[in-house]
């Protein structure tokens, strides 16, 4: 999602840059945030902009025209029917454009304090990895941990699994004998390990 917006909490500003960070790595998706949020920071002023000044600022992001044209339309949507405002609701932040579950956890929990439960790609795999569920897909994991996980690791259990799953429990061959829960782990599909 980006330092800057992390780091600001202005639900705003976590709502685009998590648009920006989808398929996107860190690191480019925070200095592409820098440079948009340089020329503007607020739903009316980007809409000052047009898509190709947004696309050109957000470049090498992945799918940078559509998401120029995708930020654009938050924009417009965020200033007819919110009066500016980004919801705070999860059910709300998925009627704008581009905005899924991981996003609408994302702005949630980071821009407004609110429990919610972020699953990318990691969390989906470690926490079914692991055992503690058993589920298909990223959304019936949420849901899942929903119903598991005490509320009050709600907000950190991604913190806590991204970096853990990005160096440790990886995809494929994962760290195994490194593993501080080694022990506590079904190691559910996994064949190979280091």
């Amino acid at each position: 999602m980006g330092k800057i917006a992390e780091e600001s909490r202005d639900p705003f500003r976590v709502l685009i840059s998590c648009i920006l960070s989808q398929q996107t790595k860190d690191q480019i998706t925070g200095e592409a945030s820098e440079r948009l949020y340089q020329l503007a920071d607020r739903p009316d002023t980007i809409l000052t902009l047009s898509e190709l000044q947004i696309a050109r600022a957000i470049y090498p992001v992945s799918f940078y025209k559509t998401k120029a044209r995708t930020i654009r339309e938050v924009c417009r949507d965020l200033l007819a029917r919110f009066n500016g405002r980004v919801p705070d609701t999860i059910e709300t932040l998925l009627s704008l454009t581009g905005v899924g579950r991981k996003t609408a956890n994302l702005v949630v929990t980071v821009g407004y304090g609110k429990p919610g439960i972020c699953v990318d790609t990691h969390v989906h795999r470690i926490s079914n990895r692991w055992g503690y569920v058993s589920t298909g897909t990223p959304e019936q994991t949420e849901m899942a941990l929903r119903l598991t996980l005490p509320k009050r690791h709600w907000i950190y259990y991604n913190d806590l699994l991204v970096p853990f799953g990005q160096h440790l429990c990886r995809p494929i061959s994962p760290f195994c004998s490194r593993c501080p829960v080694e022990r506590w782990c079904a190691k559910v599909g996994v064949t190979i390990r280091r």
